[in-house]
């Protein structure tokens, strides 16, 4: 046995050698595009549904084309964005989308964040329960929403008006006065964004080591000192989520509940850059001046969202 081994070991060791083995390209290379190949479903649809689109508006931002496809467009060059840029109703739309962005940080980090401080401190289904009637509002489609709260604040059968007449206060009508229009679909907005930013923060909070709360307990930490020491910046991350959020999404939140309440007014008190865009587009049929103002918005907004990821590593604290 032992010869016979050691035989045909030297007759594999000293057998002819063969040349050198041919590398296998073609399964490698088709192990390196399989990824490629699932993604390519979504790549697609990004191309047809995103950046086509985009490509199309940026290049009829430079004609004047009145939206009719038997009238030819018109190169204007740089004329639509100098337009847009000298136009007061775009001054306008900016200072109430600012209004718009800092309200509604009210709504998506401020009260989600003591809303899910305390639903924290509630046990059992009650806890499941308080978040599902806080996050319902979410599910409510805007325009249905609006209907009800334009029911709701009729200046002479709203139920709101006749609660606060019986305290003496005459709030008239909400939509249609300068001074109230805007708070109100600040209001009607924030309500129905509430439930995403508690749903948002209650998922941070959860994805947080019990642990690190645990041990500053046993040190004499106070539930306020560990709330504002650990809690508050491990949740540093999803704030700052949230708050990038709201300055990108924030102008299109209001965009249905001022087309079904205010139309922009009393006065351009309530338009954003959204709707001012719709404006350009579909009313005045102006598809050149609005490509350019949508060009503009993208670009700066492109440039917000930019800086906040840049500055995300700085704003967030991590435990690893």
């Amino acid at each position: 046995m032992f010869v016979e081994v050691s035989a045909a070991s030297a007759v594999w060791v000293t057998g002819p050698a063969e040349g050198p083995a041919r590398p296998r390209r073609w399964p490698a290379l088709r192990r390196r595009l399989v990824p490629f190949a699932y993604l390519a479903p979504s790549v697609a649809l990004l191309v047809v549904w995103i950046y086509k689109p985009l490509a199309e508006t940026i290049g009829l931002s430079f004609y004047q084309w009145n939206m009719i496809p038997t009238t030819p467009k018109i190169p204007v060059g740089l004329d639509n964005y100098a337009t847009v840029l000298a136009l007061p109703e775009l001054h306008q739309a900016l200072w109430n989308t600012v209004l718009y962005i800092g309200a509604f940080m009210v709504f998506s980090l401020v009260l989600p964040v003591g809303i899910a401080l305390l639903s924290n401190q509630v046990t059992g289904r009650s806890k499941t329960i308080y978040q599902a009637l806080i996050f319902v509002p979410f599910l409510v489609t805007p325009v249905a929403s609006s209907a009800i709260w334009r029911w709701l604040f009729a200046p002479d059968t709203g139920t709101i008006p006749r609660v606060a007449a019986t305290f003496g206060a005459d709030l008239g009508d909400v939509f249609r006065d300068p001074s109230t229009a805007l708070i109100g679909v600040v209001v009607i907005v924030g309500w129905q964004m509430l439930g995403f930013g508690v749903l948002v923060v209650s998922a941070g909070m959860a994805g947080i080591n019990p642990d690190y709360a645990s041990a500053a307990s046993l040190d004499g930490a106070s539930r306020a000192t560990i709330t504002r020491r650990i809690v508050l910046p491990l949740l540093s991350p999803t704030l700052v989520f949230l708050a990038l959020m709201t300055v990108l999404l924030s102008a299109q939140w209001t965009y249905p509940v001022i087309d079904v309440l205010t139309q922009g007014g009393p006065s351009g008190s309530t338009t954003n850059i959204y709707y001012l865009l719709y404006e350009f587009g579909f009313r005045n049929f102006d598809a050149g001046l609005s490509a350019a103002a949508g060009t503009l918005f993208f670009l700066g907004f492109g440039v917000i969202a930019f800086v906040f990821v840049r500055l995300s590593d700085r704003l967030s604290f991590y435990d690893n």
